[in-house]
């Protein structure tokens, strides 16, 4: 039986992780939940799984959760704020967490959870992206089990040898391949990028995700933050990982090796496929995802990146060639950028302009510890703001 803590158990990964665990009530039970201020949608989960725990950020929200938990019957302690987060993410009952929180703020919880050597199931990007080699040093040392469940970098670990350390060479691997689906604005001309609405940003054609990553998956600033993540996930220099388009998202990634073997992992565009690996690892269970019929796909086809159409991917390369200052700096001024995006704020292309601008501007830093690097974060959040004139 594996005991679940879900940071982010409203958003669109904690919605799938909670249909993979109610499919097998005999190998998975969520103790803690948490989210970021919808009381109403974890007020269900909490009378359907009856965790021990729940906590939101939002402490008006975290009010108003207990009193309607009191009144249905419900028997859930609820916390609130910082604290809240980091005692779902360390909960005593728990030995996996789920860090499914969007944005820098998952990645003080998700490092809680690392030093408590659990076995963390990472779907924040931010704890690679931001918190870099202090998050590895930290699961390192504390002892945790690092199991991705984005689509990507799950497709890289069921493609890797079971003892694969971080050691590409010892391994024999070659390349690591990043397939994107180039998003709902691959064919679109790039020369009227700059009057792509917020709905149109979002209408992914294959994957159905929050507003925020389906902003990132149209720039294609996912795509370079995941390049990030894999070289900092799998110690794969730079160089030798590539990004190549596949607008089915049926290959999910892959790995390239020196005998000229070339492993990919397959599946319909489904996130419970990568949650149900990593939950059940190193078994399987159902994801309630059919089987992947090849023959009615017919084809499966692949494309160069286009890199002026994407100019985030190279914007994220630089980033990380850079150093950790410049990686946070890149996904705090993303952030502040795709919200100013879907205010209706800045326009589309400039979200990737921001985002460059910030990077040449930058005045690199040395971090050494977590409270520096969320020190950077903060001073590129407030620099982005007033880069767009943001903060009235």
């Amino acid at each position: 039986m594996r005991v679940i803590s879900l940071l982010g158990a409203t958003g669109s990964i904690g919605r799938s992780v909670l249909d993979v665990v109610a499919r097998h009530p005999d190998r998975f039970r969520v103790a803690a939940v948490s989210a970021h201020r919808d009381a109403a949608a974890l007020l269900d989960i909490c009378l359907r799984f009856e965790p021990e725990v729940a906590a939101l950020l939002d402490g008006e929200a975290a009010r108003d959760l207990h009193g309607r938990l009191r009144r249905a019957g419900g028997r859930t302690e609820v916390l609130s704020g910082d604290g809240g987060l980091i005692e779902v993410a360390t909960h005593g009952r728990s030995d996996t967490v789920v860090a499914a929180i969007v944005g820098a703020a998952g990645l003080v919880p998700t490092l809680a959870a690392a030093r408590k050597g659990k076995r963390v199931l990472l779907a924040n990007k931010e704890a690679l992206v931001v918190g870099g080699e202090i998050f590895m040093e930290a699961a390192a040392a504390g002892g945790a089990q690092l199991l991705p469940i984005d689509s990507e970098h799950n497709a890289i670990a069921q493609c890797l040898p079971p003892t694969y350390a971080r050691d590409p060479a010892a391994s024999g691997v070659r390349r690591l391949l990043l397939t994107a689906s180039g998003g709902p604005l691959r064919t679109r001309p790039v020369s009227v990028l700059k009057d792509v609405t917020p709905e149109e940003a979002c209408a992914h054609p294959n994957w159905t995700m929050g507003r925020k990553i389906s902003v990132d998956s149209a720039t294609m600033m996912n795509k370079g933050l995941e390049v990030i993540e894999a070289h900092r996930l799998f110690g794969v220099a730079p160089e030798a990982i590539d990004v190549v388009v596949h607008p089915q998202s049926i290959v999910h990634s892959l790995v390239e090796y020196v005998d000229g073997s070339l492993l990919a992992q397959l599946g319909y565009p489904d996130m419970r496929t990568p949650i149900a690996h990593a939950l059940a690892f190193p078994e399987r269970v159902a994801a309630g995802v059919p089987a992947l019929d090849l023959i009615a796909r017919g084809r499966l086809e692949f494309e160069p990146l286009d890199h002026e159409r994407f100019p985030c991917v190279n914007v994220a390369l630089d980033a990380l060639r850079a150093g950790a200052c410049a990686t946070v700096t890149l996904n705090a001024a993303n952030e502040v950028a795709v919200a100013a995006f879907l205010d209706r704020r800045i326009a589309f292309t400039d979200i990737a302009t921001t985002c460059r601008k910030m990077l040449d501007s930058l005045v690199p830093t040395t971090l050494r510890t977590i409270e520096d690097t969320l020190e950077c974060d903060r001073r590129a959040r407030n620099a982005t703001k007033a880069l767009l004139h943001l903060d009235g």
